[in-house]
């Protein structure tokens, strides 16, 4: 097995718009707290390349993998073998539009950040990411791979509040003043989290640790919630930098299906969101972690990607009061007091309607990527699956550990157990991040099951 890696700096310009805080609202960057990457591991083995591409950005787009693995093929790529994940960081700009959908009707370019983001930049992103592609599969040399894991329930926890009435809310952090006796009005909170962290590492013969594939689950959005025109990389961006000054080396990390997972408790008081602290910690265990490890020479190394169907919700009275209001208001409503800021009833409407034509196109096509690495399987998934569907994975699961990356090659929403949907809430809502039918995570699950137990016919955790 031999392994490459680079690390190219995708830090946009002052004033570029940062994805992730909803529909229509011209968010510009005003301060640098910490730089942006593209990072790419590539492995080769037995006449077998597969090429993990990690981005500090929000989303990736269909229309943006595809450009990727295209220049990936002009390397010996087959296109399955390349996985293309977003952290996730809502401190970060997108890598496509994924706001609305791309047959909804033309919107004046000076207003493209409706859409979720601006082409200038996701053009220099897109350029920085073929030259890691490249310096990392010119930099393949032998290596030996090490596992493990650790757990810790401290840094995550779920967003899911379930209040009184039965319906869903997500919890903010608060003050003591502010709440005396901790937000009352909440019953109960509606699922678990994942406590895993998880390292994958590559030793060179001469016992360096040449680069390292990190796993955890949460979402990037202590920035975003406390310093909302800053650009960082948050937590994943933090713990790379934290495992490069202990062992100088150049790791990636994988967020895992963290759609109802937030970094912050719901009734804990004075909880301050800090990705710092967070990333420290997270490098603090995994030096824990490596430095137990176990390395051995392997050429496993297998990939396999399926595509599935997943049929769309339908809400008639909401699709039909939608499309009145557009009707009325095609071009995008302004806000009188804040004119790059789109009316919430228009935006909502544009939503609505974008799940429509999605559906004109047929149930949404779904990929699934699975990767082995010895006894290790990465699963690539896209959108925001609950965290309830990784657990699920993550048991029957026949590898040795399973590392999941959500939000990879493709644009998707919110994916909640099938719970959730009668009680509502930002994930369960009908609205183009939330539109697959509630039975989607358990297809999802099942299908990306038989395709570990393809790529793990031994059944080594069985």
């Amino acid at each position: 097995m031999r392994t490459g890696f680079a690390r190219v700096k995708i830090t946009p310009e002052m004033g570029a718009h940062l994805a992730g805080s909803g529909g229509g609202e011209k968010r510009r960057a005003q301060c640098i707290l910490d730089d942006l990457y593209a990072r790419v591991v590539v492995i080769e083995a037995e006449n077998k390349k597969i090429c993990f591409i990690s981005l500090d950005v929000t989303i990736i787009t269909e229309d943006y993998t595809e450009k990727i693995r295209r220049y990936a093929q002009s390397l010996g790529f087959s296109p399955e073998a390349v996985m293309v994940h977003a952290v996730q960081n809502h401190s970060a700009p997108s890598l496509g539009h994924f706001m609305l959908d791309p047959d909804f009707p033309e919107i004046p370019s000076e207003l493209e950040y409706i859409r979720g983001g601006e082409t200038k930049t996701y053009q220099f992103i897109l350029e920085k990411i073929f030259e890691a592609i490249k310096t990392a599969n010119n930099s393949l040399i032998p290596v030996s791979i090490g596992s493990g894991i650790a757990v810790n329930d401290s840094l995550a926890f779920n967003r899911r509040a379930i209040t009184r009435d039965g319906k869903a809310k997500m919890p903010w952090f608060f003050s003591r003043l502010q709440y005396p006796l901790g937000p009352t009005d909440i019953k109960y909170i509606e699922g678990p989290v994942d406590p895993e962290i998880g390292a994958l590492c590559f030793r060179s013969d001469d016992m360096k640790i040449i680069s390292a594939i990190l796993h955890f689950t949460c979402h990037p959005v202590n920035v975003f919630a406390t310093k909302f025109y800053a650009i960082s990389s948050d937590w994943p961006g933090m713990w790379s930098e934290g495992i490069e000054k202990m062992f100088n080396t150049n790791p990636l990390v994988l967020n895992g299906c963290c759609g109802n997972i937030n970094p912050w408790p719901a009734f804990v008081h004075d909880f301050y969101p800090d990705h710092k602290k967070m990333g420290n910690k997270l490098a603090e265990i995994t030096e824990e972690i490596i430095s137990r490890m176990t390395f051995r020479k392997s050429e496993n190394l297998g990939f396999v990607s399926k595509k599935i169907s997943i049929p769309l919700r339908s809400e008639p009275e909401k699709t039909t009061r939608a499309r009145e209001y557009l009707e009325k208001n095609p071009f995008p409503v302004m806000l009188k007091d804040n004119p790059e800021r789109v009316d919430p009833e228009w935006f909502q409407a544009a939503s609505i309607m974008s799940v429509e034509h999605t559906r004109k196109r047929g149930d949404f096509i779904y990929e699934i990527q699975a990767f082995r690495v010895g006894d290790i399987a990465v699963l690539g998934l896209p959108g925001e699956p609950f965290v309830e569907g990784q657990l699920e994975i993550k048991i029957h699961s026949p590898a040795r550990y399973t590392f999941i990356a959500h939000a990879t090659n493709q644009y998707v929403g919110y994916i909640p157990i099938k719970q959730a949907f009668s009680r509502g809430g930002h994930e369960a809502t009908l609205c183009y991040w939330s539109k697959l039918i509630p039975e989607a995570l358990e297809i999802i699950v099942k299908n990306s099951l038989d395709m570990l137990k393809e790529l793990f016919p031994e059944g080594i955790n069985e």
